[in-house]
């Protein structure tokens, strides 16, 4: 028996219940979209279908000989239903009572529910303070230099009032949105200016995060690490405290009540804050929430406050949502704001079949050349004097942009060539008018003093220059010379993005180098003398994506692979300890193969700027193939394999109790008639004391496995970003998050089994501007191969500010 457990509304209700009356074994659990599957022999049976905050349902079932369908709908608590849960309260709550009645009608009231179409006004901004811990010796010394600036080049003074502006940063958005339940969007811009960065701005589009809060679970996942529950939902009458703090009485209106929200469980609940609602109609005119601290990914505090125009005394309409957030670093904290203004409401559209789909924004080139004058008309929320004072400054310098002398001048200081530029920062040279810019390595970079037969000594050299329509060209090349053999070596990338929108490239890549037979190892082994070898090489490379979420990536690589010379000198100190052995000896030889990724993510969502796109993700896992071919007999090629993987990764959230994130893979040789050490594949052994990346590799596998037929691999990893651990009194304060997975390995061939679990504590730290996560995990092994066993790792990782996502 298989099927899908929906709510009123036909959306899936995630983990409800579904088993066998009067069975206690026979039973099961929905998963995250509310579909289910559940194994009964054949017979008779009174199936109960269960959610929290929903009302039970009892199906009577006949099981066949087949798999049959069972879809159930599940319907709300009524009022009189929760009223019955006992909160062992002293007195009447009045305040609960009269959220009871907003949940009763609230799909009546919610505007949500309707098919709508309305403008939009977004600004967003924010403003960079010096914190205490601020070194006011950086100031001195930039103004002295100003100083002496001001004598000798009048525009540098502009410079320095650039600097000043560019404490404060600001987005201005206006649209045309368009939305049908339950959660179709379309956004128009027709309006878009931004004055400096957008780094700590949030909220410059409503297509990626929605704040209803008459929806039962909040999903804002680039806000916060976990859904929110909301307190204005069936679920939520279970997981909030309600208390009536003031009742407003107003002349010919209802009496306003305010009624304060706070978490009943801070492990789930992670709002406090007000709700105003009506008597007797309760519809409601207001929201103050604030998220509690400890589930944001970069800001350190949110809050947001609704208003809401009443409609015809049945419909509660957003009318303004504004949103607080600042997030401090050593020297600097950033205070931000967004205000939206919705307006000119029509709850009568008619939509064309095709206006709702994968693609929710779309950003006119006309948007992006709108004046002062336009947006004296849009703006909703009238400038503070303090935002006119700053727009005023920023559109006077700004316009000397277009000025050749003034770009001269402000390249001029960027360029300038300083000691601390030389010794350790880079040469860097930018022209603003041609959208190039250069860079030459420092003295410091020059030096690798670890690397494959000694330390290496050379310059880097990297170019990058970017067009009007968004095409870009860039190159990276460098050069070094062995300390210990003097040996020159060296290789070269150059790319050519032609199609931002499909991010379409091609590009070229030289090589004269060391290299590596197993470049995916665990440290302990990667480095050891029997893995390496030389390689001079030329590969040719495209990329593009066919159709939205499909994606093709292809090269070709002809490459000559040699063992190293006899003379090769190396640092022997550590010889003894790691058992290091001497480079592998072989017949040089050439090999030319071509491979191919094809990667697809079903009803993958994003925004269409003018000549680029933007890649919101996808509910859906990201189906993957791999194949390679070593080309024989062509050009003097020796290598003749075929080898195809196929994998399937995705990452999803789990109500309220954490992200989710697997990898499943398989593969295996097709060919084999004359396959090298340099092109087999390999599972990766452990390192022995750090966290390797658990969708890729294993934390205790104690031996490299090279593998020639099929296999299978797979990982899991689930943050339950303080669902848990929360649960203990004070524990949120210290943002200690818990964590936990595993993962399978099946290698026929070796006759291998091994699998593992491992549970572990992580805490995000702000780093430089940016966030570091430290973990430290115990992992329990076990296998066909291996006794059980217990290890204790560390992990380090860095939070991608684009995707809001660490690398697992």
């Amino acid at each position: 028996m298989s099927g899908k457990v929906t709510d009123e509304l036909n959306l899936g209700i995630p983990f409800a219940d579904i088993f066998v009356k009067n069975y206690a074994d026979l039973r099961t659990r929905a998963d995250i979209e509310g579909n289910y599957l559940m194994r009964l022999e054949v017979g008779e049976y009174y199936v109960v279908f269960s959610a929290s905050g929903y009302q039970k349902r009892e199906y009577y079932l006949i099981v066949e000989e087949r798999n049959q369908k069972v879809d159930m709908q599940l319907f709300p608590m009524q009022v009189k239903d929760l009223e019955e849960f006992n909160f062992a309260q002293k007195r009447r709550n009045v305040g609960r009572e009269i959220v009871l009645k907003t949940v009763a009608v609230k799909n009546i009231i919610d505007h949500n529910m309707y098919p709508h179409i309305c403008d939009v006004y977004i600004r967003a901004k924010d403003e960079a303070k010096k914190t205490e811990h601020y070194n006011e010796k950086n100031d001195e010394s930039e103004d002295a230099e100003d100083d002496d600036a001001r004598f000798y080049d009048a525009e540098a003074l502009k410079e320095k009032k650039m600097r000043q502006l560019n404490a404060i940063n600001m987005v201005e958005v206006e649209m045309e949105r368009s939305y049908a339940p339950p959660n179709n969007i379309k956004e128009v811009r027709t309006g878009y200016t931004k004055r400096g960065s957008d780094r700590n701005l949030y909220f410059t589009t409503t297509a990626k995060s929605n704040f209803n809060f008459f929806q039962n679970i909040l999903y804002l996942d680039d806000l916060s690490k976990s859904p929110i529950q909301s307190p204005l939902s069936t679920a939520g009458i279970l997981s909030y405290k309600y208390q009536l703090i003031e009742k407003i009485k107003r002349e010919n209106l209802p009496t306003l009540n305010k009624i304060k929200i706070s978490a009943r469980n801070i492990s789930t609940s992670t709002l406090d804050g007000f709700v105003y609602i009506q008597d007797s109609t309760w519809l409601v005119e207001k929201i103050d929430f604030t998220i509690v601290k400890g589930n944001l990914y970069i800001y350190d505090h949110f809050s947001v406050v609704q208003d809401f125009e009443i409609y015809g005394d049945t419909l509660s309409v957003l009318k303004q949502q504004d949103m607080k957030y600042d997030v401090a670093y050593k020297n600097e904290q950033f205070e931000g704001s967004t205000v939206v203004n919705y307006q000119n409401y029509n709850f009568n559209p008619s939509f064309d079949k095709k206006m709702f789909g994968n693609e929710l924004a779309v950003t006119t080139q006309a948007a992006y050349e709108r004046d002062s004058s336009y947006w004296s008309t849009k703006r909703l929320t009238p400038l503070t004097p303090k935002e006119q004072q700053y727009i005023k400054q920023r559109d006077s310098i700004e316009n000397l942009f277009t000025k050749t002398t003034y770009l001269d001048s402000i390249d001029s200081v960027f360029n300038k060539v300083d000691f601390w530029k030389v010794v350790w920062f880079g040469i860097d040279h930018r022209n603003r008018a041609k959208k190039t810019q250069w860079t030459i390595s420092s003295i410091a970079a020059t030096l690798r003093p670890l690397y494959i037969a000694g330390p290496r000594i050379g310059p880097d050299f990297d170019f990058f220059k970017k067009w009007d329509d968004e095409t870009t060209f860039d190159s990276y090349t460098r050069v070094d010379v062995g300390v210990l053999n003097g040996d020159i070596k060296g290789y070269t990338n150059l790319r050519y993005l032609y199609n931002p929108f499909r991010q379409s490239r091609v590009g070229i890549n030289l090589t004269h180098n060391y290299d590596l037979i197993r470049s995916y190892d665990a440290l302990t082994q990667v480095f050891l003398r029997d893995n390496f070898i030389e390689r001079t090489s030329g590969s040719l490379y495209h990329d593009f994506e066919i159709f939205n979420g499909l994606y093709l990536e292809s090269s070709l690589t002809y490459t000559n692979r040699r063992p190293l010379p006899e003379d090769t000198k190396f640092i022997r100190w550590f010889d003894d300890a790691l058992e290091n052995t001497e480079p592998p000896k072989f017949i040089e030889y050439n090999a030319l193969i071509a491979d191919i990724m094809l990667r697809y993510t079903p009803f993958q969502k994003y925004m269409r700027e003018p000549n680029r796109k933007v890649v919101l993700g996808s509910k859906w896992p990201m189906f993957y193939m791999y194949y390679e071919k070593g080309i024989p007999e062509f050009i003097g090629s020796e290598v003749n394999h075929d080898y195809i993987r196929f994998g399937a990764t995705q990452t999803f959230k789990i109500s309220t109790l954490g992200t989710s994130k697997y990898h499943l893979t398989t593969g295996r040789f097709l060919n084999k008639k004359i396959l090298r050490a340099e092109d087999m594949q390999y599972h990766r052994r452990s390192d022995p004391i750090l966290f390797s990346n658990p969708m890729y590799s294993y934390q205790d596998l104690d031996s490299t496995l090279p593998t020639m037929n099929w296999y299978f691999e797979s990982h899991y990893i689930h943050h339950f970003n303080g669902a848990l651990i929360n649960k203990i009194p004070f524990m949120k304060k210290t943002r200690i998050s818990t964590v936990a997975g595993g993962g399978y390995l099946w290698v026929p061939e070796h006759n291998w089994t091994h699998y593992e679990f491992y549970a572990g504590l992580e805490r995000v730290f702000k780093f430089a501007r940016r966030r570091l996560r430290l973990g430290i995990y115990a992992a329990f092994s076990d296998g066909n191969q291996i006794d059980p066993r217990t290890t204790f790792k560390v992990s380090f990782a860095i939070l991608d500010e684009r995707s809001m996502k660490f690398t697992f």
